[in-house]
């Protein structure tokens, strides 16, 4: 019987969007749904292949749980706020092709120090 642990493999992407489906951004099954819809979303907008490729993940809990469903995008260090349908297109178009951060929707940046 062999131990052999298997190195994983991972196609190249630019952002990694991180939705939480917890119990509190849940609740109704909204963000379940639109965890759901993020392949065809991000098909239609070009970001499932090429330089602007993104990954999804589903998240069990961010521990920010009031205004969900919580979105954070990664690299970057964006989490966004009541991520509805409307507004993740209007993350897509703008942050994920774009790569301008959709401000009112932002409830927290991260800072990253040059050095």
């Amino acid at each position: 019987m062999s131990t052999e642990i298997i190195k994983p493999k991972i196609g190249a992407y630019k952002r990694h969007v991180l939705l939480c489906t917890g119990p509190r951004c849940n609740a109704d099954g909204k963000s379940m749904a639109l965890f759901d819809s993020l392949g065809e979303k991000f098909k239609a907008a070009g970001l499932d292949a090429a330089e602007l490729r993104c990954k999804r993940t589903r998240a069990s809990c961010f521990a920010a749980c009031k205004g969900g469903p919580i979105l954070c995008v990664q690299p970057d260090g964006t989490w966004y706020y009541n991520v509805t349908d409307e507004n993740m297109n209007r993350i897509i178009e703008e942050h994920l092709k774009n790569g301008r951060i959709v401000e009112d929707l932002v409830f927290h940046q991260a800072s990253f120090e040059q050095g």
